[in-house]
């Protein structure tokens, strides 16, 4: 697909086009202008946040405690800094409403996003038919945006693992007929999980969270993953290597050192 299109829908059908079951999109994902243009840089297609990572950055804790206009403003922020498509985690909209939440991202600039079904004031998971219906009302108001579904299941319910998959199985495929292009079943996934929800997916994209001692790329591809993100993590490596070199100079060593 040409990368000439810059408009706004020429740059979302690039970013849907990049998730490709068996051949991942690879997204590390950044909390800032600065962290957005070392991943451009690097050679990525597309960038991604995280809303952890911006939410710690700006000084709040996560789970849609921030007022959105900081959300906003600091995808707006990442958008302006990078030429490639950006997608950005919304957790579950803020509250906006689907038509107010689509416009309101569309003026960032920014072309794809992460919907979850946490809901932020409680805690708890969203009834699958109600964020379903979510899912669908975000995708009428805006057909353009490539809308990545998260289901927490997998680390919000309290049942035996095996009925936890069989749920995150099928809101993986509600989910997909609501509209969304991709869906991430959220957690530490292993491979059978890994698994059983590609197929649940049916041939469509499915996004994994990258963790240590998790499958390795190379076999999340085999496995038919098509998305591979990062969440908070490289936020956290980030982070403490910082305080790793401050309390070197805090001892009165270098940290040029090596």
């Amino acid at each position: 697909m040409s990368t000439s299109d810059t408009s706004r829908a020429g740059l979302a059908a690039r970013l849907r086009a990049l998730h490709v079951p068996g051949r991942p999109l690879i997204l590390p994902n950044v909390w800032d202008a600065a962290s957005a243009r070392v991943v451009a840089e690097a050679g990525f297609p597309a960038v991604a946040t995280g809303s952890a990572p911006v939410a710690a950055s700006l000084g709040h804790p996560d789970g849609e405690v921030m007022p959105p206009a900081d959300m906003l403003a600091a995808v707006a922020r990442v958008v302006r800094a990078v030429g490639v498509p950006v997608t950005a985690d919304m957790e579950r909209g803020y509250g906006l409403g689907p038509g107010r939440f689509t416009e309101r991202l569309a003026a960032t600039g920014a072309v794809g996003c992460n919907l979850e079904d946490t809901d932020p004031r409680t805690g708890r998971l969203v009834d699958a038919g109600e964020q379903a219906g979510f899912l669908a009302a975000v995708r009428a108001a805006d057909p353009d945006l490539v809308i990545n579904a998260r289901t927490d299941v997998l680390v919000r319910a309290r049942t035996p693992a095996r009925e936890r998959t069989a749920e995150a199985a099928r809101r993986v495929r509600l989910y997909l007929e609501a509209g969304a292009d991709c869906v991430y079943p959220f957690g530490p996934l292993d491979e059978e999980t890994t698994h059983t929800l590609v197929t649940a997916a049916g041939g469509r994209p499915v996004n994994v969270l990258a963790r240590p001692g998790g499958p390795a790329t190379s076999r999340l591809a085999e496995l038919g993953v098509a998305r591979i993100s990062y969440g908070h993590q490289l936020h956290t490596a980030a982070l403490r290597h910082l305080a790793d070199l401050v309390a070197t100079v805090r001892d009165g060593g270098s940290p040029f050192a090596g």
